[in-house]
């Protein structure tokens, strides 16, 4: 009995195999794409970040802007969408194929995650995370990732202004929610 109760379990588990086994990511091309569409329909723009799940910051990023006090303002000003990029060899398969492509195209090679990118409903690349203020200094052209200190901050806080419908109130309240990263 324990033979056949053994067997079952076996030809159950290699011809279920495809029940456990994962769908391979989306490509960069295909989720952009979905991403213009939802914007052109929403009048929105488009935020892409590029990420990965061992990132601390990437996931500070997310939980920032998914943040109650400030999500709202980022949904309606905003299509969000992530692209994995820099996965360590067991998690290679997360990555969306193409991504690397386009971080590399926008010069975010050397930049560090998140990098993130925001483009028009139709494709044109409006801002990237590269600070950019007069005021930077030495930290001109680095990546701002996910912002905490105060001029990484305020290079998004100049940028949000910029590419969406953002109130000053709206955007001071999302200052203060960034700022709390680098606490």
């Amino acid at each position: 009995m324990n033979k056949v109760l053994f067997l079952s379990l076996f030809l159950f588990l290699t011809s279920s195999k495809s029940l456990f086994a994962q769908e391979k990511p989306l490509s960069a091309d295909a989720i952009l794409k979905e991403a213009y569409a939802v914007a052109k329909k929403e009048n929105k723009n488009v935020l892409v970040m590029f990420h990965a799940s061992w990132c601390g910051w990437c996931h500070k990023m997310d939980k920032s802007i998914e943040d109650e006090s400030c999500k709202k303002y980022f949904d309606d000003n905003y299509v969000i969408r992530h692209l994995v990029v820099l996965e360590f060899k067991n998690k290679k398969h997360l990555e969306n194929p193409g991504a690397e492509e386009l971080r590399i195209k926008y010069n975010g090679d050397n930049q560090g995650i998140p990098f993130w990118l925001i483009f028009d409903k139709n494709g044109k690349l409006l801002s990237d995370s590269k600070m950019r203020n007069e005021n930077d200094g030495p930290e001109a052209g680095q990546n701002s990732g996910c912002p905490a200190n105060e001029k990484e901050v305020e290079f998004f806080i100049s940028v949000l202004k910029k590419t969406s419908s953002l109130n000053d109130e709206q955007l001071d309240i999302i200052r203060k929610r960034f700022r709390k990263n680098e606490l």
